[in-house]
């Protein structure tokens, strides 16, 4: 079972990770199920999820590999019935489904239409179907899963979402902005959700992490040859600790939130995750 930056007590909470087979969301199946909490890893790749679920209850934790779309209600809704009648309804949906494409994203920082063309995209000549795409999986990604998991929730105490924010909720990334867009948008969705719910036992919350190497940026992030690219220089000179986050460093807020007695008057929150990036100037 993975090392622990503290331990709650999630015993028997059952807990639903969209997106979880990814690193990222691995981490925090890994770190939930150490905690005693009954860990679902949804994801479109069913393969991959059993492969975590089995890894988990091999250490000692309990939890199932599940597929489905988060795009796509019928396939949450029969998944939802499937948890619940295998673990139980859920009590803590982690909103981690997400991801960019580069249909979504610009060949350019700056318009320049003097080198604009099909390798070196402008914003004007952006993919629409690649920029809802991305838009799409990011942000109503994760307002289909709160409707539908959200049903299984309402008025029973100790519940909660935790969304997956951004440093682009913060301040638009140059390139991806579609990317951008649905972050900035699941910042507004995490304190309007909160309000919502505020008064029947949901307790809504996102962690924004800064900038972690992950299997869906390496190549935008490092060159073959191991170093970094001139974009991830220029994460590291706007992050004042200097370095990329690692995986396990998001567990201690993930936890906090995840644990009603710790943090049971938090909702509407943003919690920053990113070695100063968001407090960071530039100067």
């Amino acid at each position: 079972m993975t090392e622990l930056p503290f331990q709650v007590d999630l015993k028997d909470k059952v807990v639903v990770v969209t997106g979880g087979a990814g690193v990222l969301g691995a981490a925090m199946c890994r770190a939930l199920a150490a905690c005693g909490a009954k860990v679902v890893v949804l994801g479109r790749d069913l393969a991959k999820a059993e492969a975590l679920a089995q890894e988990i209850e091999h250490a000692g934790g309990r939890a199932m590999g599940i597929s489905a779309n988060v795009l796509d209600r019928p396939s949450l809704e029969t998944a939802a019935d499937h948890i619940k009648a295998t673990f139980g309804p859920c009590d803590i949906l982690i909103n981690g489904a997400g991801g960019n494409n580069p249909k979504g994203v610009t060949g350019q920082r700056y318009f320049d239409p003097l080198t604009a063309g099909p390798e070196n995209t402008s914003f004007l000549e952006l993919d629409i179907a690649g920029f809802q795409a991305v838009f799409d999986l990011n942000f109503m990604g994760s307002l289909l899963p709160s409707q539908v998991f959200g049903k299984h929730m309402v008025s029973r105490q100790g519940c909660s979402i935790i969304n997956i924010a951004s440093m682009a909720s913060y301040r638009p990334l140059t390139q991806v902005a579609a990317y951008s867009s649905a972050k900035a948008a699941i910042a507004n969705f995490t304190q309007w959700l909160a309000t919502h719910f505020a008064r029947h036992g949901i307790r809504v919350n996102a962690v924004a992490p800064g900038f972690f190497i992950t299997e869906q940026n390496r190549k935008m992030m490092v060159n073959e040859d191991g170093s970094y690219t001139e974009r991830a220089q220029r994460v590291i000179a706007q992050t004042p600790m200097a370095r990329f986050g690692t995986a396990d460093e998001l567990l201690g807020a993930l936890l906090w939130l995840a644990c009603s007695k710790a943090s049971s008057f938090v909702t509407g929150s943003i919690i920053p995750v990113d070695g100063g990036y968001s407090s960071y100037s530039g100067v």
